[in-house]
């Protein structure tokens, strides 16, 4: 019922945080006789802070009388009051209708409260009758809104697998005929998309395991910090080894790194980059790998090719090979390691690269803030992160969803455009517009998460509307409802999910 960023009052019951005991408290209460009541006191103690509070049904009206009066110009003692923002009240739900919120909201014709507008939340469900026995219109119109949960946890053999990426739809439509009823193919359709990297369903998750050994564990955070956690090797042959089996076949072999983003060209410093992230296990096998090369290429022992716009520091002493014209290079302190976080970016960001313009999804000129070298390691390593994060949520849209190109496309335009100026946030929800039709086999069998009707009537300030969500979890936080069902469904196969009933009413009321 709120209007956008619009400041609000909240007014809910004030607690007092409790303390929690020191040791030598808990080891008073641990001597003392274990019973039920006990036990209750003890876990009331160790509460750090109870949740949001509701007043009593009486408390609440009294605060909306005490609002009403003040913005009422005809109360001569308040005459020229300015408009206060909307007020809302927790409430017990001890009246009969089992109110959950009041709320009451001014209304204003040419900067002059005129009016309020009192709310009520309440768990009935007769609406339309409602909204007319409080407002008498001529016409009313009635919506329907609805989510659904396309993809994210899931049940397997009766075990909810929590995950991280989220992907809902929200449907809008007119002219709803019955409760619960399935959205229409003429509504308008909107996903909501929050993905998380590391999903072990993605496709994208060997990549996100070659990007976790660059960011986290090892490389990039090793040269930020100076400490290093190193990943338990997937291979068994010693990285020197797999180095000296590198020089030998680097004209030839195929790449070993088999993801949805295989290349077919690995050059020689990205095979090199392959072997060494999977068999590295500390600083001094970076060194040998390294020192192993670069002596090979200064004797002339090895003559790898590489890619034109390969920028990493080894691919230079490469290019340098092929004239005898080596600079000196000292593999000491982190210098080596320095070394192999260029190798992984530039193999990375190839990848994407490959993908990204190979499905035709953007061009090279929209993807130059990501791929710069212009920038210091610790940069490019945040941009390699927020394309990957981006290859994430195009992948999952794609491979879990089946969008089609012309969706796929406009994503990752708001995708690069984002992360142009925006941090990396895992957290953000990327918003798309879409056919109902295109993904009408995903909702037409489920149960929808929430599912909303509204009637209105009445025009601008005056227009008033009476509302009734269903949802598979509470929309109060601060009462407990008492269901023989769980609260929480999540895409039920056969059962009928249980529905919170939530309606919320308004009343207009003029000042005379």
């Amino acid at each position: 019922m709120c209007c956008g960023n619009q400041p609000i009052y909240v007014c809910e019951k004030a607690v007092p945080k409790i303390i929690e005991p020191d040791d030598q408290q808990i080891a008073d209460t641990s001597n003392c006789s274990a019973n039920h009541d006990d036990d209750e006191a003890i876990a009331s103690v160790l509460q750090a802070e109870l949740g949001p509070q509701p007043l009593t049904i009486m408390k609440a009206r009294q605060l909306l009388s005490l609002y009403t009066l003040s913005q009422n110009a005809n109360v001569s003692a308040v005459d020229n009051n300015p408009a206060l923002h909307p007020l809302w009240v927790r409430c017990d739900m001890s009246d009969p209708a089992g109110t959950t919120w009041f709320g009451a909201e001014t209304v204003c014709v040419s900067n002059k409260v005129s009016g309020i507008k009192l709310y009520s939340v309440t768990c009935k469900d007769e609406l339309k009758q409602e909204h007319k026995k409080r407002h008498h219109p001529s016409s009313m119109v009635i919506k329907g809104s609805a989510r659904f949960s396309l993809f994210g946890s899931t049940v397997v053999e009766n075990t909810i697998i929590e995950s991280q990426s989220n992907v809902t739809v929200d449907f809008k439509w007119c002219h709803v005929e019955s409760i619960l009823e399935t959205p229409p193919l003429s509504s308008t359709a909107t996903l909501n998309i929050k993905v998380a990297s590391g999903d072990m369903r993605s496709p994208m998750f060997e990549m996100y395991r070659e990007l976790e050994f660059l960011l986290f564990q090892t490389l990039a955070d090793g040269l930020r910090t100076g400490e290093t956690e190193w990943i338990e090797p997937v291979e068994s042959v010693s990285a020197v080894n797999l180095t000296k089996t590198t020089k030998l076949k680097s004209e030839t072999e195929t790449p070993i790194f088999n993801s949805l983003l295989e290349r077919g060209d690995l050059d020689f410093v990205e095979q090199l980059w392959v072997r060494m992230r999977k068999s590295v296990t500390s600083y001094q096998d970076i060194g040998d790998c390294l020192k192993l090369v670069i002596e090979a290429l200064r004797y002339g022992d090895i003559k790898p090719w590489i890619h034109r716009d390969s920028s990493s520091s080894l691919s230079k002493l490469i290019l340098q090979s092929y004239h005898q014209q080596m600079d000196h290079v000292s593999l000491t302190g982190l210098t080596p390691v320095h070394m192999l976080l260029e190798m992984g970016l530039d193999k990375m960001r190839k990848d994407y690269i490959n993908y990204l313009i190979g499905e035709e999804l953007t061009t090279l000129n929209h993807l130059c803030y990501f791929l710069s070298t212009d920038v210091d390691l610790q940069e490019q390593v945040i941009r390699l992160r927020k394309l990957h994060h981006l290859l994430e949520i195009i992948v999952t849209c794609s491979a879990f969803l089946g969008l089609p190109y012309d969706r796929l496309f406009l994503l990752t335009q708001s995708c690069l455009q984002h992360y142009k100026t925006n941090p990396y946030d895992e957290e953000h929800e990327f918003k798309l517009q879409i056919k109902p039709a295109l993904i009408s086999h995903f909702y037409q069998k489920e149960h929808p998460a929430v599912w909303e009707v509204e009637v209105s009537s009445g025009h601008g300030p005056r227009e008033v509307r009476t509302s009734l969500q269903l949802s598979d979890r509470p929309l109060v936080d601060h009462v407990i409802f008492e269901t023989d069902y769980p609260n929480e469904t999540v895409n039920a196969d056969s059962e009928d999910p249980a529905f919170f009933s939530t309606m919320v009413s308004c009343s207009l009321v003029n000042f005379a």
